[in-house]
């Protein structure tokens, strides 16, 4: 048996194998089957899958590098496994082949990943419909403990193949009539976070990032051999970019960093997160991550949230909730 590795794919394989993709279908919205089975696949949650995501995210928080309120144990980032998931459709279609764009992505954190755990990641194309032209997917999956627990389950909208640069300046995704709008604006007086006590008209304080060529690219497989608008120039460019953009997933990773560090062991297990993907972010340009809290029903904080761009747009919108915090779990910023 084959062990597992911290990698959708195993990059060791190039040293036998010339195409690393041979066998796996071409990305083409006619080509799916509907279900369709993803995976399962294995990985390892090891401290250098830690570490690379810290990096990608450059997120070095205590809780993922030295020890957790979960039994003092390492844990995983909220999302970490996140990518992994969203991901699980190359395991049948062809990944550098992919020109796609994540329009939605919903997870649910029912418990943390440990340190040296093994995850199974398994998933289903459960739909597929056409909309202004794009053929979109829709795919769930889950990720379990090797305990048998619930880690993660995912829900996530993409467009299977298009060409970005011609969808991007018009948003890829727009909140529908159900969805409460997620306007990014708060008042210059509205109170910010007691984490304590959370109330509605609370704002999160802001977590600003600047997502770099390299790390857009790690988050984006590239030691997996994986080419694609994110980690490739080229490709970037024959999409309409000029440089490559990042990954909605990785705006999605800041959202729930953000959440962690506020909310702590109430979002890491049993906290929710959706968010639509409106503009594109390019490398090297910096973000604002925020959110405020819009009721607290229940033992539990409901919010919206949201990533604007320097140029003041919107590239991402969405709904949060966590376990409201006791003093003991709040996350607090460590030394570094």
């Amino acid at each position: 048996m084959i062990p597992a590795t911290r990698d959708l794919t195993d990059p060791r394989r190039a040293l036998e194998v010339d195409d690393l993709e041979a066998g796996l279908k071409e990305p083409e919205f006619d080509r799916l089957e509907i279900p369709e089975a993803l995976g399962p696949v294995t990985v390892v949650v090891d401290d250098h899958k830690i570490k690379r995501f810290a990096f990608t995210q450059d997120d070095h928080h205590d809780w993922h590098l030295r020890a957790s309120p979960f039994g003092g144990r390492r844990i995983a980032h909220a999302s970490l496994l996140g990518n992994d998931l969203v991901q699980l459709f190359t395991t049948v279609y062809a990944a550098s082949r992919v020109v796609g764009l994540h329009t939605e992505e919903q997870l649910w954190f029912d418990s943390p990943a440990y340190l040296d755990e093994e995850v199974t990641l398994s998933g289903t194309y459960t739909e597929a419909y056409e909309r202004r032209g794009q053929g979109y997917v829709v795919m769930e999956a889950s990720a379990t403990g090797a305990d048998g627990r619930s880690i993660l389950r995912h829900r996530g909208v993409e467009i299977l193949r298009t060409r970005p640069g011609d969808v991007a300046g018009r948003g890829s995704a727009t909140p529908t009539a159900v969805d409460e709008r997620v306007t990014g604006e708060v008042a210059d007086d509205a109170p910010g976070l007691d984490a304590s006590c959370p109330a509605p008209g609370q704002v999160l304080p802001a977590l600003e990032k600047t997502f770099t060529t390299e790390q857009a690219a790690v988050f984006s497989r590239i030691g997996e051999y994986v080419r694609n608008i994110h980690n490739d120039l080229d490709l970037a460019r024959a999409a309409g970019m000029r440089v490559p953009i990042v990954q909605g997933q990785q705006q999605f990773a800041a959202i729930a960093e953000l959440l962690t560090r506020e909310f702590g062991t109430g979002f890491l297990a049993g906290g929710w997160l959706r968010v639509k993907f409106l503009k594109t972010v390019d490398v090297h340009e910096p973000i604002r991550v925020r959110g405020v809290v819009t009721s607290v029903e229940d033992g539990r904080v409901q919010m919206q949230v949201w990533v604007r761009r320097a140029d003041g747009a919107l590239s991402a919108a969405g709904w949060a909730s966590a376990a409201a915090p006791s003093e003991s779990s709040v996350s607090t910023e460590t030394e570094q």
